[in-house]
């Protein structure tokens, strides 16, 4: 659903200001993975997260995320962890192979582990399709992983009552 149509930012936010979150965000197509960061960021702190509760790790590439949200999963110090990462499609099918890898074992460590693990890999066909979800016509996507994240660590939070 195209975020000019869907925006989470219209619905409740639970406070936010106890949980601690990480950020794990590829350095690859970094003109639009810091800019995704930089919207989960300061959409974390503006629902009361506490600068300090946030852990931002930094890993290579894309397929880089899924050891990257493991080992910071493993600390046990964070309640949930947004993966950031930007796949633009080449010419080859290092474009599937990527997005289908990372997809499917960050689903699997959603799935089996402990805390949420939201799932913020943006696919796209072109530059300026990226451009348009890291703060472009469509928004910036990274603050709905962030609130994606609150609700989620709510979710669970609400289980333990």
């Amino acid at each position: 659903m195209s975020s000019s149509v869907f925006t989470l930012s219209d619905n409740n936010i639970p406070d936010a200001s106890e949980m601690r979150f990480g950020i794990v965000c590829a350095e690859w197509n970094n003109n639009i993975t810091f800019k995704l960061l930089e919207g989960a960021l300061s959409t974390l702190k503006e629902n009361g997260v506490q600068e300090q509760a946030i852990k931002v790790m930094h890993v290579p590439g894309s397929f880089e995320l899924i050891h990257g949200c493991a080992e910071l999963a493993r600390h046990g110090w964070v309640d949930a962890i947004i993966a950031i990462g930007c796949v633009i499609k080449g010419d080859t099918p290092h474009f599937d192979n990527i997005c289908q890898g990372v997809t499917q074992e960050l689903a699997h460590q959603n799935t089996n582990g402990k805390i949420p693990v939201i799932y913020g890999l943006i696919t796209v066909n072109t530059l300026e399709q990226a451009e348009e979800r890291a703060g472009g016509k469509l928004g910036n996507k990274g603050e709905e992983f962030a609130i994606t994240a609150i609700k989620m660590v709510d979710f669970d939070w609400q289980l333990q009552k």
